[in-house]
């Protein structure tokens, strides 16, 4: 038996001994980060300071013995920290400002060894090798050594590919630069494959054959066309695309898309008179629609349905002073949604969008059309019962409390908050107040969970509105048990009742202590804010703050105990 005892003495001794050694070492750590902040905070004031005042006095000798520390306490700190990439990027911004190239490269090598499956950091090191070191060369062999261990990474193949254009482009300016001073170039190499982007070509060619996706192909072209040198790569590019991606929405919304960049045919004069140019692009436009119009046939989906209608939709949005375009773009948007529909590829997102879009043409008629079909495709859905409703309040139609009735009877309870906010602010204006009172009875017996928290708040602002403050106080004490809550339910009913010429102080107490009842262990202004209420309000009692102070200390936990303690005594402070 004394042995054990011994036995666990001696354990204690051990976990102490060693809990001891990582509360030191840990001490240690943070003094080691908070003197890197330090430094570099210093060395950051010396160089605004030398700046300011144009003084280099033993610049080298003072900053670089800084720069040495920093170096020190980066390398140990990302030594023991390997995995934090914060800590490594924090390294890298500090060597790209105060160390020679040859420093950050080595940084850029360690933090590739360690995180070599991060692609972004490997786009990183040779973007920089690319920009800063003007090493193309360096570069490129950081992207192939990131193409091994990342083989399938859209992001690599779309810089590497960038990456060669710009040194292509590079090459041709110094061609060209050589050519206008008149000096031999003789002796370097411009190989004309390189010249034309057959670099990039093959990064293209290997990129396509391993990532099948319209949409990289998409990204390829994009970056192509920055670069004017490029126009073979360019069509081929674009040539593969219709060849290999028919059957994706994305290469048919691409290709329609382009024809708003053609310009006039060689021969024809450019635009230049206003009717013109509104000529010319509605041209433009029909062209898109004439490619969308053949996507839709080719591909009936609704993914290539909907590249159609957003197409319609953004140039309907486009402002133009041309009345005959804005009319020709609504024609168009509508035949798209009415074609879309026809062919059942309609989403109910899109039912909503163009319901409101009739509507706000007043197209009463068809928008009731459309709502109608879109609801009896998707009963189950609240928005589109919403869409119904919201074109019957519009036509002023006798049917909308029958339709909201019947709403309810299709619906699951659960998904219902929005339609029963809808019913009673359509109530609010177009019924009594018994009706749309009845409504919000109806709707916080049958809403639930917290999804009624919203009700309840909507409940008590009608209230006030409707009823004044007596009316607002019956609901409050109606509602009052029926929890979950807002602490604006309560912060409300504190105001309305700071709002009345005779503000009562037992009102107030009772609307704070109910709150502080649901929220007193979370909340620490609606503490601060009763005290306050007691120092300063005609009737109140001074003498009690000291109570409810401990009352909160003993309430409120972590976090929120402390904000309140300080936030007490900034208020103790302004007192004095």
């Amino acid at each position: 038996m004394f042995n054990g005892c011994t036995s666990l003495h001696s354990g204690r001794e051990k976990f102490l001994k060693m809990k001891k050694t990582v509360k030191a070492q840990t001490m240690k750590e943070k003094i080691d980060l908070t003197m890197l902040k330090y430094e570099i905070n210093l060395l950051e004031l010396i160089q605004r300071r030398r700046v300011r005042i144009g003084y280099s006095f033993k610049k080298d000798e003072i900053e670089n013995s800084i720069v040495h520390r920093v170096q020190g306490v980066f390398r140990r700190a990302s030594a023991k920290w390997k995995d934090d990439v914060q800590l490594w990027l924090s390294y890298v911004v500090f060597c790209k400002k105060w160390a020679t190239k040859v420093q950050l490269s080595k940084v850029f090598s360690a933090m590739l060894a360690i995180h070599s499956n991060k692609p972004a950091l490997w786009i990183m090191a040779a973007k920089w090798e690319m920009e800063d070191r003007l090493s193309s060369e360096s570069a490129r062999q950081l992207f192939l050594r990131a193409l091994r261990f990342h083989p399938e990474c859209p992001k690599l193949y779309q810089e590497y590919f960038r990456m060669e254009l710009m040194h292509a482009e590079k090459l041709r300016k110094e061609k060209q630069e050589f050519e206008k001073a008149k000096m031999d170039v003789g002796n370097l190499e411009y190989a004309e494959e390189i010249l034309m982007g057959e670099l990039a070509r093959i990064i293209y060619k290997n990129s396509v054959n391993i990532i099948k996706s319209a949409e990289f192909h998409v990204s390829l072209l994009s970056i192509a066309q920055l670069f004017d040198f490029a126009k073979d790569l360019q069509r081929e590019i674009y040539d593969d695309l219709q060849a290999l991606h028919t059957d994706d929405p994305l290469t048919w919304d691409y290709v329609a898309r382009r024809e708003l960049e053609i310009e006039s045919q060689p021969g024809e004069e450019p635009p230049t008179t206003k009717q013109t140019k509104v000529a010319e692009v509605g041209r433009r436009e029909e062209r898109c629609c004439a490619v969308y119009e053949e996507a839709v046939k080719t591909l009936r989906t609704e993914a290539m349905c909907k590249c159609y209608i957003n197409f319609c939709m953004e140039r309907f949005a486009k402002k133009t002073s041309s009345r005959h375009l804005r009319e020709k773009r609504l024609e168009r948007t509508m035949v798209a949604f009415r074609k879309a529909h026809d062919l059942k590829l309609l989403s109910e997102f899109q039912y909503k969008q163009w319901s409101e879009l009739l509507l706000q043409h007043d197209f009463l008629t068809e928008a009731l059309e459309v709502a109608g079909a879109g609801m009896e495709l998707f009963r189950g859905s609240v928005m589109m019962w919403q869409v119904k409703l919201q074109v019957l309040i519009a036509s002023k139609s006798p049917d909308v409390a029958m339709l909201f009735e019947e709403a309810f009877v299709h619906l699951k309870p659960q998904i219902c908050l929005p339609l029963w906010i809808s019913w009673a602010e359509w109530s609010e204006g177009a019924k009594s107040q018994e009706d749309t009172e009845a409504i919000f009875k109806k709707a916080v017996l049958a809403v639930t969970g917290g999804d009624s928290v919203t009700l309840k708040d909507k409940y008590l602002d009608w209230a006030y509105r409707s009823g004044g403050y007596k009316k607002a106080r019956a609901v409050f004490k109606s509602l009052q048990e029926s929890r979950p809550f807002s602490v604006d339910f309560f912060r409300k009913m504190i105001q309305f009742e700071k709002e009345q010429e005779s503000c009562k102080m037992a009102n107030l107490r009772e609307y704070y202590e109910r709150a502080l009842r649901e929220f007193g262990s979370v909340d620490s202004d609606l503490w601060m804010d009763y005290i306050k209420e007691e120092l300063n309000h005609p009737l109140g009692r001074p003498e009690h703050c000291g109570q409810i102070y401990w009352r909160a200390m003993k309430m409120l936990q972590g976090e929120s105990a402390e904000l309140f303690v300080a936030k007490h005594a900034v208020h103790q402070a302004g007192q004095l």
